[in-house]
């Protein structure tokens, strides 16, 4: 008798329709907005978006890193605490300015045709437009953020944070202005950061020139360059003073070819007397080791190389360019500098060398090194902080690998050159007195200055910009109203996790652990989470510039935002990179695609049997009325959920901030959670549960009945629990249509489910049904094996221990019933011709052969596969104790022959013992 199929279901989940329609819902209903007030009672979790720049575009990093903090967040919000994720855009100082001046351009505009006043505000109207289009993206995929408090790094409540930083620092002493050289994009015109001026390994020419003494020509010193356009600006070659070779010459001239300025020979530890000829040529505004050098020695600093990469005298280079280089690209200067040497006979040798040379990291363009008045934060009492905290235990970074990358950065960190010579961004807190007579200081102030102080006179603002990076790095505080003591700021601040890349880890991460630790005494978060990178089938990190990448919205319209969330965490092994093949989506996304399917299908047949009746809770129903199924089925959940919370947790360390050595490396591991949850809806509920509950389901009535809806209604309400971080609209569509689910609840915001046994012990009766899952196994294996007609039943003998034989004696009809077998249990084994097979705990399964093949022909098939197989063996013996063979072949071949004998012997074996239970 069947049950009436109640299917409330479509056949085929429109993922378009539903992912809309829920997404709605949610932010109508507020269930991504976080409270301050409710964070007084519960635990907050806080995560804090990398704020994409307002020119971008979704690409499969976000995806990737939007569905790992969506799927925390998720987590937690369901877990119980006051979960907050907190979204916004990054204004992004040279990106957006380089694409509005790339428009410009485009119509034979500069940004000076503008002026400054009406390009900032052309850049502000382009942002306007495109500012927020990934944040809406973000939406697409499902991302749960706390739209409500969504943040800019340019707002004015922002911009208040960055000024209070920059006075704070500057107050602290931390703030500065110096003269050294830093790197400069000739291309985007503005100073860089270390780790904006990216190395790239570059194969070059190493230049070996000959600087004649200036007082005796037959002698001379060799000095080599990868930059020979940079001699004009030499002001003394350096040799170690140690160096017995070089002794007599310290303290003479050289004298530089093409232009004859006079040089010394200087004495300094820099030099290696190892390396090279052992001296070096010294360019103090051009090189920053160089700089260093000159300042010891108080050598003068010419500047030969202007802002736009030309060759020409700029600053203290008075008779240094002859009028033939004047005005040339620093290339085309190389090329003719090189040429003039040469004529000069003055370059010594010319050879290939390969070096790793900084490029911009917006344009890629060769960075300059250029002395210049820069603003610099003093880094090293910030970096100290950093590190201690990261020593203390209240910060770990995952993978923990990271950890030694960032302690030697920060052991070895540089002042930060915070000052941008473009417009749009951040102006520098500072004003200048117009007054030449006023002896006023510059002015830092939180608010705009609009006279001097002292004079009354006019003043102006410094021209730079700050960084971008000097914005964000406040962004875990200045998101909740820092500098003002907001009611955000006191029940969100500190948060909990960071989950980034690992390409920003000095850019922002390491900068905004120092900030906070500077500013608010406490680590932003404890943990930084660093994933892996989307690459394709060739390893190449996906772009769009190397038209490898694949757009994340694409594939939510081909199969769901599920789908590419799924196929994310799936794959996501911790530290690991994600492969994809971007032609053939169909492949890439396969695993979201059919685990959706399959999700959907196991939901579809569930909710028909379950039906649309009230269920009894759980609770109601007393141990004895449980079967071993339903028992198993519980135990499993109980396992799967303590599973996924070991895989996802500890949430944050046990001990307040501060982590422990045991707990240090745990949790995070997605992939592993993933497979937990995958693994029992899939296999245990789908493939064994509910096919053993079949025959109680397909009954009218009855108290079975009703216990076995509620068992699968409550297993499968907790296996859309443990899934719905993860693909949150499949499971949301589902949970709304159990029979229980209270009107107007979400999934989304339902508890996250608890196991009933914290140690994961399983239950006698649970047991027993994994002792007829083993059973069923065993006899399908069987049927597969000697090729049994799928309709056809067999017969089974199990042969168990006395402790075990009762309980697998209760379970002979869901055995038989699942492996098409007619089950006996017996004493001992009868022997005879029979596939046999030994289960755990001395289980013995017999399956006569009489009756399902033909005896006869099967001992003639083991037969001849046996004479083969041993001839096949000893011809392979024969080889491998031929010494000549055993010599000369690789070793790894020799290796994977002596294998393969191995196990063709222990085949034969097999077969043998076959044969016997033909008594053959």
């Amino acid at each position: 008798m069947t049950a009436p199929d109640t299917n409330p279901l479509p056949t085929t989940y429109d993922a378009a329709a539903t992912e809309s329609t829920w997404y709605a819902k949610w932010t109508e209903h507020g269930v991504f907005t976080a409270d301050a007030d409710r964070a007084a009672t519960r635990e907050p979790f806080v995560i804090v978006i990398p704020p994409p720049n307002v020119t971008a575009v979704l690409h499969m990093g976000h995806g990737l890193n939007n569905t790992v903090q969506d799927v925390l967040i998720r987590w937690r919000r369901m877990a119980g605490d006051e979960a907050l994720w907190l979204p916004g855009t990054d204004h992004a100082g040279i990106a957006t300015q380089n694409v509005v001046e790339k428009q410009l351009a485009a119509n034979g505009q500069t940004r000076f045709d503008l002026g400054r006043a009406p390009f900032v505000e052309k850049v502000a109207e382009f942002v306007e437009h495109t500012g927020g289009e990934i944040l809406n993206q973000l939406k697409a995929i499902g991302s749960s953020a706390d739209w409500s408090r969504t943040a800019y790094t340019f707002s004015p409540a922002l911009s208040k944070s960055v000024r209070e930083a920059f006075v704070r620092l500057h107050e602290d002493g931390l703030v500065y202005k110096g003269h050294r050289v830093i790197h400069w994009c000739p291309r985007c015109g503005t100073s860089l950061s270390d780790e904006e001026a990216e190395f790239a390994d570059t194969t070059g020419k190493l230049y070996h020139l000959k600087y004649t003494l200036a007082d005796d020509p037959t002698q001379s010193i060799s000095v080599a360059t990868t930059r020979p356009e940079t001699m004009l600006g030499d002001v003394a070659v350096a040799v170690n003073p140690d160096d017995e070779r070089y002794q007599a010459m310290i303290g003479k001239d050289v004298v530089l070819p093409i232009n004859g300025v006079r040089i010394p020979i200087i004495a300094d530890t820099y030099t290696d007397a190892a390396f090279g000829t052992g001296a070096v040529k010294i360019t103090p505004a051009h090189d920053a080791n160089d700089f260093d050098v000159g300042k010891r020695h108080g050598l003068a600093m010419p500047v030969v190389i202007d802002a736009q990469g030309i060759v020409r005298e700029v600053e203290d280079a008075a008779g240094r360019v002859p009028a033939a280089l004047s005005g040339l690209d620093r290339t085309e200067a190389r090329s003719a500098i090189v040429a003039m040497l040469e004529a000069a006979g003055a370059l010594v040798k010319v050879e290939p060398h390969a070096h790793a040379v900084r490029h911009c990291y917006r344009c890629d363009t060769v960075v300059e090194p250029r002395l210049s008045d820069q603003w610099f934060v003093r880094m090293r009492p910030l970096a100290d902080k950093a590190l201690d905290v990261l020593r203390g235990g209240q910060l770990r970074i995952l993978p923990d690998r990271w950890e030694a990358v960032y302690v030697n950065w920060l052991e070895g960190i540089r002042d930060w050159n915070i000052s941008r010579q473009i417009w749009w961004g951040h102006r520098i807190p500072v004003w200048y007195c117009d007054n030449p007579a006023c002896s006023q200081e510059p002015i830092v102030s939180r608010t705009d200055v609009s006279s001097c102080p002292s004079c009354q006179g006019s003043v102006r603002q410094d021209d730079d910009v700050l960084d971008t990076w000097f914005s964000s790095w406040l962004w875990p505080f200045s998101t909740l109203g820092w500098p003002d003591s907001t009611p955000d700021l006191k029940a969100f601040y500190p948060g909990d996790v960071l989950v980034t890349a690992p390409e920003i880890l000095f850019f922002w991460v390491s900068r905004m652990v120092m900030s906070g630790c500077w500013f608010l005494e406490q680590t932003p978060f404890h943990t930084v989470y660093l994933h892996g990178t989307v690459r394709d089938l060739q390893h190449k990190k996906m772009s769009k510039s190397l038209g490898n990448g694949i757009d994340p919205l694409d594939v939510v319209k081909l199969y769901g935002a599920d789908a590419l969330r799924w196929t994310m965490v799936a794959g996501l092994g911790l530290g690991v990179d994600v492969m994809l093949d971007p032609t053939d989506l169909d492949k890439s996304f396969a695993p979201g695609r059919n685990f959706c399917t399959k999700l959907w299908n196991i939901g579809r047949f569930l909710l028909s049997r379950v039906g649309t009746e009230p269920l009894q809770p759980l609770s109601s129903i007393a141990p004895e009325r449980l079967t071993a199924a339903d028992q198993w089925i519980l135990d499993r959940l109980d396992q799967a959920i303590l599973d996924c919370d070991a895989a996802l947790g500890p949430p944050r360390p046990a001990n307040g901030r501060t982590w422990t050595d045991a707990e240090r490396g745990r949790g995070l591991r997605l992939s592993e959670y993933a497979e937990a949850a995958r693994r029992f809806v899939w296999n245990e509920l789908a493939d064994w549960y509910l096919e053993a509950l079949k025959p109680r389901l397909y009954a009218t009535e009855g108290d079975d009945r009703d216990v076995a809806r509620t068992v699968l209604a409550h297993a499968f309400d907790g296996a859309l629990r443990l899934l719905q971080p993860m693909v949150p609209f499949i499971t949301e569509a589902l949970w709304q249509q159990l029979p229980n689910t209270p009107a107007g609840a979400f999934l989304a915001q339902a508890a996250w489910p608890v196991a009933r046994r914290a140690d994961g012990a399983i239950s006698a009766e649970a047991q027993a049904f994994d002792y007829a899952r083993d059973a069923v196994q065993a006899i399908r294996s069987v049927r597969s094996e000697y090729n049994v007609n799928p309709g056809a039943w067999v017969d089974a003998m199990l042969v168990a221990p006395a402790g075990i034989a009762g309980l697998l004696a209760a379970q002979r009809d869901t055995i038989g019933s699942l492996a098409r077998a007619r089950v006996t249990m017996g004493s001992e084994n009868p022997g005879g011709a029979s596939a046999q097979l030994l289960l755990r705990d001395g289980v013995e399964l017999v399956v006569p052969l009489a009756g399902m093949v033909d005896l006869e022909k099967e001992k003639q098939r083991l037969h001849a596969e046996l004479t083969q197989l041993e001839t096949q063996l000893n011809a392979l013996d024969s080889r491998l104790a031929n010494e000549t063979f055993v010599a000369k072949a690789p070793p790894a071949l020799v290796t994977a022959e002596r294998a393969k004998a191995e196990e063709w012997r222990a085949r034969c074996a097999l077969m043998h013992n076959k044969l016997g239970t033909f008594g053959a």
